[in-house]
């Protein structure tokens, strides 16, 4: 099979159907029944919003919906729509079938928001023409588009917004077996032969996330011109997993210290969440959105009232050793 290039020479490793889309079986479903019913209707879609953790395939499932609504795909973020003119300009500019991408749409401000509601409830746009006494509200029909918006903090939206989207759909972590169908199609769109034993490990190490995983196999991919090696092997994700500081469940230089100093510098007794932000020298959020949520996942680390504490599982990876030959870091 060839491999996929976009307009800048960068493999596009993404499905394009939702026959292709690996893993998600119930969203994939739902969706399927969805799109069908919206097709034999002949009625405009209603709107759909993704939620789940970062890198999971939200922005790949939008691509997906677009294809099999046969129209295209205009992508933005919250956090660019920042003015009402910002949002206008980019709804004009749509044709029927299209589906607009906002991805963090919990990002938007609140009068982008309020100017969205008619666009999803009637397919209007309300400009508000002048200022004071002489200020008039101009309603303007929009294309029969779906908005699929995708978010990683559900709670972060508004009631009124939320409730306008017709189907709210939940992704969720992959399961290995999926992580290794991902590997290997991701493999043979980058026309890399590899072991199924290698896309084993490489899934092991993903995080149980597309994203990363296909961001390690392009790292092999690297290694395997680079070094002219004659497939993925185990061999050199070893060399490539060294390089990267890669253990066996994915972490990284930044996790081993995070846990370090819950359990060597604290001996494991509960820590608060500034109290580590300040030995680490992040910022808060960052632990709390990128560190933090993989290590609980996995049950390396809990929350307790009175702060972090690792699992068992965490201690006897990492090698700890007390006094009385329990466990605490070496």
């Amino acid at each position: 099979m060839k491999g996929i290039h976009d307009q800048f020479g960068v493999y596009l490793l993404r499905p394009r159907t939702l026959d292709e889309y690996i893993g998600q079986e119930k969203t994939v479903k739902t969706l399927k029944v969805f799109i069908k019913a919206v097709k034999n209707k002949g009625t405009p879609s209603e709107h759909i919003l993704l939620y789940g953790p970062a890198g999971i395939g939200k922005t790949t499932l939008a691509h997906v919906i677009a294809k099999e609504l046969r129209g295209d795909i205009k992508v933005t973020s919250g956090a660019a729509i920042q003015k009402t003119g910002d949002l206008a300009a980019i709804l004009t500019n749509l044709n029927d079938n299209d589906v607009l991408f906002i991805d963090e749409i919990h990002r938007m401000p609140r009068a982008v928001e309020e100017m969205l509601y008619p666009v999803l409830e009637e397919y209007i746009l309300d400009i508000v023409v002048g200022k004071g006494p002489s200020a008039h509200t101009l309603r303007l029909p929009v294309p029969h588009i779906t908005i699929v918006g995708a978010t990683t903090k559900l709670a972060l939206l508004t009631g009124p917004l939320r409730d306008r989207f017709g189907l709210l759909l939940r992704l969720n972590y992959y399961r290995e077996p999926e992580m290794i169908q991902i590997v290997l199609r991701s493999s043979k769109l980058l026309k890399l032969p590899i072991d199924k034993n290698a896309a084993k490990e490489i899934a092991k190490r993903s995080r149980w996330t597309p994203r990363i995983a296909n961001r390690i196999l392009k790292r092999a991919h690297d290694m395997f011109i680079v070094d002219k090696h004659v497939r993925i092997d185990d061999e050199l994700l070893s060399k490539l997993f060294s390089l990267l500081e890669l253990d066996k469940y994915g972490l990284t230089d930044i996790d081993h210290l995070y846990l370090r100093i819950i359990g060597k510098k604290y001996q494991n007794h509960p820590v608060g969440i500034e109290t580590i932000a300040s030995a680490l020298s992040e910022d808060k959020k960052t632990i709390e959105e990128f560190i933090e949520p993989y290590l609980f996942q996995i049950g390396f680390v809990k929350k307790t009232p009175r702060g972090r504490v690792l699992t068992p599982l965490a201690t006897g990876h990492l090698g700890l050793r007390n006094e009385a030959g329990q466990k605490e870091l070496l």
